[in-house]
């Protein structure tokens, strides 16, 4: 833990939130190298469009809806999203038993938070069936409040989906912290008007620049100090 006067957060002057919305995908628990093996999977059934890992990072964070606009170039029909998109959710939801554990410092943030009454939510661009599946393989309920699936929301980094949880809260939006890991979720909560936290799971620190703060892992964060600062 970071000392009191090393804590970024009390060197920022940023106050300790009313309410704290997560990503899911990259932020509650490491499963990209899942996404990306899901998405190569069903692709291999679709030869005709190239999904590489590059493209993966670079719309990692977005709902699939946004995902195949740019990798078609166009807006992919209803039954595309379906055919396409249905299934990789699908292999994705049969990779995720049993392979996925919390990130360092994430389940202390939940019970820690859930312990105080900060109310918390998941506002991700997954679809609500992998929000279901993550709720169910890592016990979510036993932390959070709320759950917004941006599956039929403008994607990321449209803050639609955060300004949704933190009305779901009843906190206004400059209250609540955002914690992202994608570039695209990052943008989101700017434009929101919340403060963002950014951790370098999927990307390095220098895409994730329109953050308040960037660390490696919620482990660096010493809650106890950053609440009893009265910081902000």
């Amino acid at each position: 833990m970071l000392s009191n006067t090393l804590n970024p957060f009390l060197a920022a002057g940023i106050p300790f939130p009313k309410a704290v919305l997560w990503d899911m995908d990259g932020v509650i628990c490491d499963n990209g190298h899942l996404h990306y093996a899901s998405w190569k999977q069903a692709f291999a059934e679709f030869p005709q469009y190239s999904f590489s890992e590059e493209f993966f990072v670079r719309t990692f964070g977005m709902n699939n809806f946004g995902v195949l606009t740019l990798l078609l170039e166009r807006e992919p029909t209803p039954d595309e999203v379906e055919q396409i998109a249905g299934e990789k959710e699908r292999i994705f939801r049969e990779m995720i038993v049993g392979n996925i554990t919390f990130l360092p410092g994430v389940e202390e943030w939940l019970r820690t938070l859930k312990q105080w009454g900060v109310p918390q939510a998941i506002a991700s661009s997954a679809p609500r069936d992998n929000i279901v599946a993550f709720r169910q393989e890592l016990h979510l309920d036993d932390y959070l409040d709320v759950y917004i699936s941006a599956q039929d929301m403008p994607s990321k980094p449209d803050p639609a989906v955060f300004l949704a949880a933190a009305e779901a809260l009843s906190v206004s939006p400059q209250d609540c912290l955002v914690v992202e890991d994608a570039t695209a979720g990052v943008a989101a909560g700017a434009a929101g008007g919340m403060r963002v936290l950014a951790v370098t799971t999927t990307n390095p620190r220098e895409r994730l620049t329109l953050a308040n703060l960037v660390v490696d892992t919620l482990a660096e964060i010493d809650l106890a100090a950053w609440r009893g600062s009265g910081a902000g």
